[in-house]
């Protein structure tokens, strides 16, 4: 049983954490918000350290992260467990069942991903995902740590749902964060994922500034997909850096919604409106809009393509467009 960081123990041996903006107050022989942060006697656990319930070689741009290593792979690991409850939740076997899991220790997952490259794959690191890996913050630390020094990336697919002081302890050791913004309304986060907004800002705000960050945004048919929230999402992002990668993924319904899926027109408007401001601007989940290449944001030209997760490089030469010289913001070989 490994302890967790960030709680305080408070008379009648009540816990209280601090990892996420839940700030659950947890009784004796309880959970919080998350299930996986339990209270005995006063001292707080964190129950899913070590525990794996999926991984696998997947490719970046699964992630997705279409920025970061274009074409390679890398080896993807996830929990139980999340500390937001989204009725569209697309992994909801996992992060809200009781799913069969594997036990292994940090070194164990790192020489897993270090055998991957031992066997000729293009295996960059370690991705955090699935489920929420912030809520697996002990483990996703103690094995970031050794990935790092053992000269591997590491990546963080996350609701992006976390205190800033843990934050800030965690991003030194990552290289790439996918963050998922689910809307730009706090009713939609209240009442969608029972959460609040402005913890997921600050997040991004922090991360982009220290890593690698690409945004995805799923697109839930009449619940988060007007042209203002749109509007205002893209806005703010482009306050930040007009340069991050934003994804607009279509939704199916799932878990506890049924409404329809995502229209093919909503996505093209959503799209239509962020390349107005944005430099580089996807929607997933729909191959037949065909929004997954990469193009430059001064000339057009396409810069890579894609074909589900088939990754082509076409119009990129030393980081610039091939075409009209604009550099174009790659993390890693392209």
């Amino acid at each position: 049983m490994h302890e967790a960081l960030y709680y305080e123990t408070k008379e009648q041996n009540l816990t209280a954490c601090r990892l996420c903006p839940k700030l659950c107050t947890i009784r004796a022989g309880k959970a919080g918000f998350c299930r996986v942060r339990q209270n005995r006697e006063g001292t707080l656990y964190a129950t899913n350290y070590g525990q794996v319930t999926s991984f696998g070689l997947d490719p970046i741009e699964k992630k997705p992260l279409y920025h970061f290593y274009p074409g390679s792979y890398i080896l993807s690991a996830g929990t139980v467990g999340c500390n937001l409850r989204c009725g569209f939740c697309q992994n909801w076997s996992i992060a809200h069942g009781d799913p069969r899991t594997t036990e292994l220790t940090p070194a164990q997952l790192v020489d897993l991903a270090q055998q991957q490259i031992e066997r000729g794959y293009d295996n960059i690191g370690l991705a955090y995902t699935y489920s929420e890996p912030l809520i697996w913050y002990e483990f996703v630390l103690d094995t970031a740590r050794l990935a790092q020094a053992a000269g591997l990336k590491n990546v963080l697919v996350t609701n992006g749902y976390i205190n800033e002081t843990p934050l800030r302890e965690l991003l030194p050791h990552i290289d790439a964060m996918n963050i998922d913004v689910k809307g730009f309304t706090d009713e939609y986060y209240r009442e969608s994922c029972k959460g609040r907004l402005e913890p997921v800002v600050r997040t991004v705000e922090i991360a982009c500034r220290q890593c690698h960050v690409e945004l995805t945004n799923l697109l839930v048919t009449g619940l988060n997909d007007s042209p203002e929230e749109i509007g205002q999402l893209v806005s703010w992002v482009a306050s930040l850096d007009p340069a991050i990668p934003l994804h607009f993924s279509r939704y199916f319904p799932n878990f506890e919604v049924d409404r329809p899926p995502t229209p093919l027109q909503t996505l093209r408007q959503a799209e239509t409106i962020a390349r107005k401001k944005l430099d580089y601007v996807y929607v997933g989940n729909a191959p037949e809009l065909d929004g997954q290449d990469t193009h430059c944001p001064q000339c057009g030209e396409k810069l890579i393509s894609r074909t589900g997760y088939n990754t082509r490089v076409t119009g990129l030469d030393g980081g610039k467009c091939s075409a009209c010289g604009r550099a174009v913001r790659i993390v890693g070989k392209a």
